[in-house]
């Protein structure tokens, strides 16, 4: 397994050891020993799956409370996923890292507690695939506003769909101090 840092402190990009021949392939999707080995987290409290069509934009998306570190990555199509540091007080506040996620790359990306996630989809559908380090709490959950001129994320694709929620997000400058994450760093 390789790990590949990116601009933000702790948000990693994950090339696991892939085993293939002409059958196909095997890979650990995740081991708490060589992960947490990476200093990344030994446990996860939660899995999901989702999938999109084509152009689909999901987030950006952050818990206040309970704030969730993710792994990601995609089990069929491609996606682009993005993070972005919503800590008060971070160096790196309102940056953004970005990375293509696809099947083919069985690349994965780590985001830290304290960091606003979404992603688009860019192949015909995409399955993807998270681990969570906290439960899903909808009563913290903010979404900010996925074309925020302030933080500038460069999508590579327009997208075709959002939901109301996400359409609606605000600015993240326009939050109030208490929907930030609290206690992260």
């Amino acid at each position: 397994m390789r790990v590949i840092k990116t601009g933000l402190a702790g948000v990693v990009i994950i090339e696991p050891s892939v085993h293939g021949d002409e059958r196909g392939f095997f890979q650990e999707s995740w081991k708490s020993s060589s992960y947490s080995g990476h200093g990344l987290p030994g446990t996860f409290a939660q899995a999901n799956v989702s999938r999109s069509e084509k152009g689909v934009l999901r987030g950006l998306h952050y818990q206040y409370r309970q704030p969730q570190g993710k792994l990601v990555y995609v089990l069929e199509g491609r996606i682009f996923d993005v993070a972005v540091d919503v800590r008060p007080g971070s160096a790196s506040f309102g940056q953004w890292a970005g990375v293509e996620l696809s099947a083919h790359s069985h690349r994965q990306l780590y985001i830290p507690e304290g960091f606003a996630h979404g992603f688009i989809v860019l192949s015909d559908s995409a399955l993807f695939h998270y681990y969570c380090t906290t439960e899903y709490a909808p009563q913290y959950e903010v979404s900010i506003a996925w074309n925020d001129p302030d933080i500038g994320v460069a999508w590579p694709a327009e997208p075709v769909s959002i939901s109301a929620r996400d359409r609606q997000a605000p600015r993240l400058r326009e939050l109030p101090a208490e929907q930030l994450p609290q206690g992260v760093s």
